[in-house]
């Protein structure tokens, strides 16, 4: 019988579910829309993003997760408790076996409060696992080889860097920096230099379709609507993706002082291997553009993006259930 077992990748900006045996059959963005005052619910994933911004004031579309951990424990629970009944009905997940995944630095009470949310979500068993880890898995490396495997996640909320070898963590670091603060920072580049506000989903439109790291990179131009600061009245502006550059360059940086201290602390021997194998980078900030040439620069040591990167965590969360024996022998 299918599904008694779920692979979770519960991030900040999206949550993706693993089921055995039916591979990733759900990715929705980490957003509740609910009503504030009665606290009822009104949408949840994709339907909840598309208010964000457009809704009136007895309604708030909320993300329950901030900076990798849970911000809002009702809401992360009532998120989560809709998406498993939505992966398989009532019947099926009756008491599922439930793996998920954390930043490696949370506090315990942090990573307590994740266990909770997935057992009182209807789980039977609840495992944790370290998301660099699942990460690695995800992208197909082999991290139970007694050699170094290097990998830079960079989601949402954090952006996990690990050196992983024998199955485990040898030097790792988890930073508040990640795919969040690169919208957050257009949008103050553009606050600052246009008197212009803009919301979060034109902030990452722009990110997404302009944006680049590397001097050499994109030359493209977007327009964007807003409101002036000034006047108070709709403006419409062209952003160049050397403005863009600019913007993020901040957050970036510190994703690449951050992968180079994990350096600095790895073993030599580790550190021979990286050189030879390079460094992978998974999630959803992979696909910054330029950033891979950046980091090769600034680190010294090859950079690949992993194939679909941000599948990664959720696909190894999924080979990991297949060695549940493993994990929950060391738990």
């Amino acid at each position: 019988m299918f599904g008694k077992d779920i692979g979770i990748d519960l991030g900040t900006a999206n949550v993706l579910i693993h089921v055995k045996g039916r591979g990733v059959v759900l990715d929705e963005p980490s957003v509740v829309a609910i009503e504030s005052e009665t606290k009822r619910v009104l949408a949840v994933g994709e339907e909840a993003r598309r208010m964000v911004g457009r809704t009136p004031g007895n309604i708030v579309a909320v993300r329950p997760l901030k900076d990798g951990v849970i911000a809002d424990f009702e809401i992360t629970e009532m998120m989560l408790k809709h998406f498993i009944s939505l992966v398989g009905g009532k019947s099926w997940y009756s008491h599922p076996r439930i793996l998920i995944c954390a930043p490696t630095n949370i506090t315990s009470v942090e990573k307590k409060a994740i266990q909770e949310a997935a057992e009182r979500s209807g789980a039977k068993e609840v495992f944790l696992e370290e998301e660099p880890k699942a990460a690695a898995v995800g992208a197909g490396m082999d991290i139970f080889q007694p050699y170094g495997n290097m990998v830079v996640d960079i989601g949402g909320g954090t952006t996990d860097v690990a050196v992983l070898s024998m199955g485990d963590i040898v030097t790792a670091s988890s930073i508040k920096v990640a795919g969040d603060k690169f919208d957050s920072a257009i949008m103050k580049y553009i606050k600052d230099k246009y008197k212009l506000l803009i919301g979060e989903r034109t902030s990452e439109d722009i990110k997404i379709k302009i944006g680049t790291v590397n001097p050499d990179g994109r030359s493209e131009e977007i327009d964007i609507r807003g409101r002036d600061m000034v006047s108070g009245l709709p403006l419409t502006v062209t952003i160049h993706s050397r403005e863009v550059r600019e913007a993020l360059w901040e957050p970036v940086s510190s994703i690449v002082a951050a992968a180079k201290s994990v350096l600095e602390r790895t073993p030599p021997e580790l550190s021979a291997d990286i050189i030879d194998r390079g460094v992978i980078v998974t999630g959803g900030g992979a696909l910054l553009h330029g950033l891979d040439q950046l980091m090769a620069e600034q680190l010294k040591v090859p950079v690949l993006v992993a194939e679909d990167p941000m599948h990664c965590v959720v696909k190894g969360t999924g080979i990991m259930l297949d060695n549940l024996d493993r994990v929950s022998k060391r738990k």
